[in-house]
């Protein structure tokens, strides 16, 4: 995502730091749930491509029936397509009830692993004395655990079915589209399977585009989460004050820092507008240009004679299967964005919490944190991104 060789090698430390307690779900005495999950969601995924693959050669057979005008043909396509529908939609809410269950399960182990870390040994209170970006954990332990867990069981699903869909559709690309042979400067050049060529030009063009216009979108959706989390806890500050006893009144200071993270929350959701409004318009004209891409690279060949109605709508389908699975990192962009931040965030809390074994308890490091809780404002700025000043 073109990031600086430090921030890449950060971004890397932090992942390790990450993946070496969250893998833990699949270890131990939750590998008894969390594999037969897994390998669920993977039969799954490999049973929906088969009806996809089933329904191509459906729509090819129903195009050509509808060409030579053959009714007995078409209600024999319509008495097939009945049950690979039934079959599709029962696979998708399966896939549904898997995908959701290991999410919950993946998230209740690693939030109970973040809680156990936080609280054993009292390490909660020694992170006052521990140097590092890692303010808000009840924050991260909640909402950033959730979708640290949560994108990456989307995303698996989501790159396996993208692989096998271009392996699987190549080869319908390449039977079906065949060859093409045009004419440069008087010669005859054969392009063999040249759909395949082509599919693979689109896709390294959009997907070229997305990761330039979306290169500094991580950095944009971590500040903003932690701009989130300073105003939740500036609010939070003043709520406990309300439920002291007796009440304390709420001071100027408490006033200003939720004004100033409300104004930091503000600044970094415009960043993130115009963050989204880049990646949105390359990843629609994506959308938009991709059947209408394998229409015209089909055409010459249909209006030649050289190819049915049936072949064509097929080409078409299969261009479109393997420029969506390509282009999965186009698609996903975002996700992928808002998974990495999150992922830092638990990271950084858990080297803070490696490091609070080796600090002391120190009441006055745990008052400035207090203190730096209810002032957001001075935080949020040592977060704040590269040219925003």
């Amino acid at each position: 995502m073109f990031e600086p060789n430090g921030a890449a090698d950060r971004g890397r430390r932090l992942f390790r730091r990450y993946w070496a307690s969250a893998s833990g779900f699949w270890k131990g005495r939750s590998a008894r749930v969390s594999w037969p999950l897994t390998l669920g969601l993977v039969a799954i995924a490999s049973a929906q491509l088969t009806v996809q693959y089933l329904l191509n050669y459906w729509n090819r057979d129903f195009f050509n029936a509808l060409e030579r005008r053959d009714a007995v043909a078409l209600w024999h396509q319509l008495a097939l397509f009945l049950p690979l529908a039934a079959l599709s939609v029962s696979l998708s809410v399966t896939s549904v009830w898997g995908r959701m269950t290991t999410q919950r399960k993946w998230r209740e182990w690693l939030t109970q692993h973040l809680l156990g870390r936080w609280l054993d040994k009292d390490r909660y209170q020694r992170l006052g004395s521990v140097d590092g970006s890692h303010q808000n954990a009840e924050y991260r332990i909640s909402f950033d655990a959730r979708i640290a867990t949560d994108a990456p069981v989307d995303m698996g699903i989501g790159l396996f079915n993208a692989f096998m869909t271009a392996i699987v559709f190549i080869n319908v690309l390449g039977s079906v589209g065949g060859s093409y042979t045009l004419t440069l400067a008087g010669h005859a050049v054969t392009i063999p399977g040249y759909l395949v060529f082509a599919v693979i030009a689109y896709t390294l063009l959009f997907t070229g585009g997305m990761a330039f216009v979306g290169r500094n979108l991580t950095a944009v959706i971590q500040a903003e989460n932690q701009a989130e989390a300073e105003l939740r806890a500036a609010t939070n500050a003043i709520r406990e004050l309300g439920e002291r006893t007796p009440p304390a009144s709420v001071e100027l200071e408490e006033l200003v820092g939720v004004r100033d993270a409300l104004a930091q929350v503000l600044r970094r959701w415009r960043q993130l507008c115009f963050q989204l409004m880049g990646t949105t318009g390359v990843s629609q004209t994506d959308i938009l240009l991709a059947p209408v891409t394998a229409w015209m690279l089909c055409a010459p060949k249909f209006l030649a004679g050289e190819m049915t109605l049936g072949e064509l709508t097929q080409a078409s389908a299969a261009f479109v299967s393997v420029q969506v699975a390509f282009n999965w990192f186009v698609d996903n962009y975002h996700r992928v964005a808002e998974w990495r931040s999150s992922v830092n965030r638990v990271a950084t809390l858990l080297h803070a919490l490696d490091d609070a074994d080796q600090a002391p308890p120190d009441d006055d490091a745990a008052a400035a944190a207090s203190s730096g809780a209810r002032d957001p404002g001075r935080r949020a700025d040592a977060d704040a991104l590269p040219g925003d000043a």
